[in-house]
C-alpha cells in the first residue's frame, strides 16, 4: 500500500495595500480566498480578512494588531513571526502573511522571506500598493511630475532622530532634489523636520502630512517644514510626509476628501457575500462604509421538496422570484440536476425589482415582467396585465419564514401556488471583519438596512445605540419591520433599490 504523499505549504507575503481595502491587488484577493491561515499585522484593513475562507485560521502578530481569533500572542518578535511562518508552511499549509502596504519596502517582508528560503518552504511574493505612493494620490499629490521634478526618495521616519546613530543621512536628504517622502514618522515629524533644516534643507520646502491616507480617516494639513509641529498636532497615526514643490498641486488635484459622503460612517447590515455591492457604491463618494452582518443565508432545512419543485420547474406557466438569494438558490439548484438551460422549458419568469432582475440576467435568462414599484404585491398587478391568473401554475421561490401576502393574493385570484422554501436567513454569529465591535465601540452616522430579517437580527444583537441614531431603509416593507421593533425610519429608499438607497443618503446629507 502506498503512503500518502505529505501536503506541500506555501506562505504568499501579500502586501495589502495601504487602508482603502479595494487597493488590494487581484493576485492578492486569490491568495487571501486559497489561504488556510492568515498571518496580519495592525496596519491591514481587518475588513480583508473576510475574504478568506470562513474556516481558514487567523492570526494576529505586531504590537498593535488588536482582537483576533485564536490565541496567538498579539505582540511577536519579528524572529517569532518567522518562526510561525516557518511552521505553518512545514504543516502543509496555504499561508497568507497580510501586511499593510507592500512587503518589502519597509514592511521586513525580506526577512520573513529569508526565513523562509533559509527553512527550505516555498514562498511567493506579492507586491501592493505601498502608502508613499497611494497616499499622496489620494491627497491629490502626485510625487513625480514633469514641472517640478524627475527624482523620489522615500525614507522611513521609525528613528530617533535626535540619536547619534540614526542611519538617517540628513545632509545626503537634505541635498537630494525632487519629492521626499517619509513614512512612518508621524510622531516625530518636528525632530526630523529640524534635522533637515539644519542640514540644509529650506524651511520653506513645502510639507504636507496625510493621516490615514486611502481611508474615509483621511486628513491633509498643508505647510512648510518650518511648521512641521504645528501641522502635526492631534494626527492620529499612521501618518506619512510629502516634501517639495509638488505639494503645491494638491490645490487643484485634491479628490479624495471632496465626496460629498466623506467621512460620514455608515454601517452596513447586508450579508457578508451581498455588502460589498453596497459598499463599494458608498465608498465611491466617500463614506467609510463598513461591512456589521446580521445575517447569513442557510440551504433550507427540507432540501429534498426543494429539489423535487425545482426539478419540475417546467412544469410551470410562471416563476416568480423576489429576491436575488432565491434566484441563486433556485439556479444553483437547477444547474446541480439539469446541465442544459433548456430544460427550464417555456415558463415565463417575474421578478421584483432590478437587483432581482439582474440576477436571472446573469444566468442568461430573460424576465418578461417587472412592476414599476419593487415590492412583491406589486407583482400581482404586473401578472393580471399580462393575463388572468386563473388556474395559471406559479412557482415562487422564496425564504423560510417570509411574508405570505404575496402567495396569498395570487391564490385568491385562481393561481395555483406552489412555495419553493429556497433559502433561510439565520443570525449571522461570527464577526470576521471586526464591524461589531466596530459598532461598539465608534458607532454609525448610519445604519442601512436591506430586508426585514437584517432588521430583525440587528436588533436581538442588542447592540448600544449611538445618540442619535439614523437608519435608511431599502423599502416599505423593511421599513414597516423597523417601526415594529421600535427603530426610527430616517431614510426610505425611492425607488426600492440599492441605487435609490444611496442616492436617498446622498440627498439626506446634501
Amino acid at each position: 500500500m502506498s503512503e500518502t504523499k505529505p501536503k506541500s505549504g506555501i506562505c504568499f507575503l501579500v502586501g495589502a495595500g495601504p487602508g482603502d481595502p479595494d487597493l488590494l491587488t487581484i493576485k492578492g484577493l486569490r491568495c487571501l480566498k486559497r489561504a488556510e491561515a492568515v498571518v496580519y499585522d495592525c496596519l491591514v484593513n481587518p475588513e480583508l480578512l473576510g475574504l478568506a475562507a470562513a474556516n481558514a485560521e487567523r492570526i494576529a502578530v505586531g504590537r498593535r494588531a488588536g482582537r483576533h481569533s485564536h490565541s496567538h500572542s498579539q505582540s511577536m518578535s519579528q524572529e517569532e513571526n518567522n518562526a510561525l511562518l516557518v511552521r505553518l508552511v512545514g504543516e502543509g499549509k496555504v499561508v497568507v502573511r497580510l501586511k499593510g502596504g507592500d512587503p518589502f519596502l519597509f514592511g521586513r517582508g525580506g526577512e520573513e522571506a529569508a526565513a523562509l528560503a533559509a527553512a527550505g518552504c516555498a514562498f511567493e511574493v506579492v507586491p501592493g500598493v505601498s502608502s508613499a505612493l497611494g497616499g499622496p494620490a489620494y491627497a491629490g499629490i502626485p510625487v513625480t511630475h514633469r514641472a517640478h521634478n524627475s527624482q523620489l526618495t522615500i525614507f522611513t521616519g521609525h528613528e530617533d532622530a535626535s540619536r547619534a546613530t540614526s542611519r538617517l543621512d540628513y545632509a545626503v536628504l537634505a541635498a537630494t532634489p525632487g519629492t521626499q517622502v517619509m513614512l512612518m514618522g508621524g510622531g516625530r515629524v518636528g525632530d526630523h523636520a529640524r534635522a533637515l533644516i539644519a542640514a540644509g534643507m529650506s524651511p520653506e520646502t513645502p510639507l504636507a502630512l496625510i493621516q490615514q491616507a486611502t481611508t474615509p480617516r483621511q486628513k491633509t494639513r498643508v505647510g512648510t517644514l518650518a511648521n512641521a509641529d504645528a501641522l502635526s498636532t492631534d494626527l492620529e497615526e499612521p501618518v506619512l510626509a510629502v516634501m517639495g514643490s509638488v505639494v503645491s498641486l494638491r490645490k487643484e488635484l485634491a479628490w479624495f476628501e471632496k465626496g460629498p459622503l466623506f467621512g460620514r460612517r455608515i454601517a452596513v447590515t447586508r450579508t457578508r457575500t451581498q455588502a460589498s455591492d453596497l459598499l463599494a457604491r458608498l465608498r465611491m463618494l466617500g463614506a467609510d462604509a463598513y461591512a456589521m452582518p446580521t445575517i447569513r443565508i442557510e440551504p433550507p432545512t427540507d432540501r429534498r421538496a426543494f429539489y423535487e419543485l425545482v426539478a419540475d420547474a417546467h412544469a410551470y406557466d410562471w416563476i416568480v422570484f423576489t429576491s436575488p438569494n432565491g434566484v441563486d438558490a433556485f439556479f444553483r439548484t437547477f444547474f446541480e440536476l439539469y446541465k442544459d438551460a433548456r430544460e427550464i422549458g417555456g415558463v415565463r419568469i417575474a421578478t421584483v425589482g432590478p437587483a432581482t432582475t439582474a440576477r436571472v440576467r446573469a444566468y442568461h435568462l430573460a424576465v418578461d415582467v417587472q412592476p414599476e414599484t419593487y415590492v412583491g404585491e406589486a407583482i400581482i398587478d404586473a401578472l393580471q396585465k399580462e393575463a388572468s391568473l386563473e388556474h395559471l401554475k406559479i412557482l415562487l421561490p422564496r425564504a423560510e419564514g417570509a411574508r405570505e401576502a404575496l402567495a396569498v393574493g395570487l391564490v385568491r385570484l385562481g393561481a395555483i401556488v406552489d412555495e419553493a422554501i429556497a433559502y433561510r436567513t439565520v443570525p449571522e454569529t461570527g464577526d470576521v471583519a471586526g464591524g461589531i465591535r466596530r459598532f461598539r465601540e465608534e458607532g454609525a452616522d448610519i445604519v442601512t438596512f436591506t430586508s426585514s430579517s437584517a432588521a430583525k437580527n440587528f436588533a436581538a444583537l442588542k447592540l448600544p445605540p449611538p445618540p442619535s441614531l439614523l437608519t435608511a431603509s431599502i423599502g416599505p416593507v423593511t421599513s414597516a419591520t423597523l417601526r415594529d421593533l421600535g427603530l426610527p425610519v430616517s431614510i426610505e429608499a425611492q425607488p426600492h433599490d440599492l441605487e435609490g438607497l444611496v442616492n436617498a443618503i446622498r440627498k439626506h446629507f446634501d
